[in-house]
């Protein structure tokens, strides 16, 4: 389901906006506009969507147009030309007042420079927006203790924020904005002013409650691991304007230009590339649990093969060894449940292919991938996890070569 939607937006700074956004349709840059006329452009005919539930990072170089953009959604700026409808309501048109309480029910905003009140304790500050919705007392309360519990701020209630460090002071920021419980979450570079393991900690920290939560974030990054790690999908601008917009592998592996190009050049690929990437379909080395053992050594014997996984009604069971088949073989057992190992390694298709060096090395069997139904719909092998990321280094290879 669609929660965000922007379309041909602009942002244009100075006298005769409406001319700036003439200027940019017959094909003049920022830097032009700005020689001509003096006027500054923030974002230049954007259009984007967001899903629910889906991380969206908008991500730029300084002076990109990102968090004008950002700005642009909730109207904190308004927009010179162009459309934002949030659950299918045109924003661009509301009243002030209108404004207000769809901001208040729909929009929570974590600011980069925290934005707390110093007079106000954590509690307070945290109940703040609950305080202008006018939310019975006992009731925000409530929320912001269970927003500060989530952030894992609870015991830190009556503090201020000066006693509090810069991690612990954004998480208040976060808190404020889980409280109201808005549907669409809004954070501009929120953890770019923390130390580096801080942040790497919030980041952590924010998709472990996404996956509690699954709410619609836009998050504004200029730090490209960031959005790699956080995104689902990844907007990326230049001088106000959309230059690319897909997945981080869809972004890495087919730039849209030279920008985008370089922009991306020193990404370790195997932090991208997922395991459904690096995969080879299971149907030689499957087995189902109705089959003896005769069948699995001759499965075995025609794939060359040591082993083969289990599986009944398409669901991965387990995996069978050449040794065990033998010996219920030897047995005269007429099926293989209670040679069924159960020691396998199990990963989903979207794991990222760099978890899976240390894994794939420690197991005798290749590693399983499965689907949210449990079912098996690849293998990786030695040689595919490492024919799979070299066919995307050599693609970085021909990029670099290029240049």
């Amino acid at each position: 389901m669609e929660k965000v939607r922007v379309e041909n937006l602009y942002k244009v700074f100075g006298q005769n906006p409406e001319k700036g956004v003439e200027l940019l349709k017959q094909g003049k840059t920022k830097g032009e506009i700005m020689e001509e006329t003096g006027m500054g452009v923030g974002v230049a005919n954007a259009s984007f969507y967001a899903n629910e539930g889906e991380i969206v990072v908008i991500m730029g170089l300084s002076g990109s147009g990102k968090s004008t953009l950002i700005r642009l959604i909730n109207r904190l700026i308004d927009p010179t030309a162009g459309k934002v409808f949030v659950d299918g309501k045109d924003i661009t048109k509301l009243s002030i007042d209108e404004l207000r309480q769809c901001r208040l029910d729909h929009l929570g905003m974590v600011f980069q420079n925290f934005a707390l009140f110093p007079h106000r304790t954590v509690l307070q500050n945290t109940e703040f927006g609950l305080e202008v919705k006018r939310i019975d007392p006992e009731e925000r309360t409530k929320a912001a203790l269970k927003a500060l519990e989530q952030v894992g701020l609870k015991g830190w209630e009556d503090s201020y924020p000066d006693q509090l460090s810069g991690g612990m002071q954004q998480r208040v920021g976060l808190a404020r904005a889980l409280a109201l419980d808005a549907d669409i979450m809004l954070m501009d570079e929120a953890f770019s002013a923390l130390d580096p393991l801080i942040r790497r900690d919030m980041q952590d920290e924010l998709l472990a409650l996404q996956e509690e939560m699954q709410k619609t974030i836009l998050f504004v990054s200029h730090d490209l691991d960031e959005a790699l790690k956080l995104g689902d999908r990844i907007i990326l601008m230049k001088d106000g304007v959309i230059v690319q917009q897909g997945t981080a592998e869809e972004i890495l592996t087919n730039p849209a230009n030279d920008y985008v190009a370089k922009f991306v050049e020193d990404v370790d690929m195997s932090k991208v590339i997922t395991a459904e990437n690096v995969m080879v379909k299971p149907l030689e080395l499957s087995y189902y649990e109705t089959d003896g053992p005769k069948t699995a050594i001759h499965r075995m014997k025609k794939t060359g093969s040591d082993y083969l996984f289990v599986r009944k009604d398409k669901r991965l069971k387990g995996v069978v060894t050449i040794e065990d088949a033998v010996v219920a073989n030897k047995k005269g057992e007429k099926d293989l449940h209670a040679f069924i190992r159960e020691d396998h390694t199990v990963v989903t298709p979207d794991t990222p292919a760099n978890k899976l060096f240390n894994v794939i090395n420690d197991k005798p069997y290749p590693i399983a991938v499965v689907n949210e139904k449990g079912q098996l719909v690849g293998v990786i092998t030695k040689t595919s996890l490492f024919t799979g990321l070299a066919d995307n280094m050599d693609w970085q290879t021909t990029q670099e070569g290029e240049e």
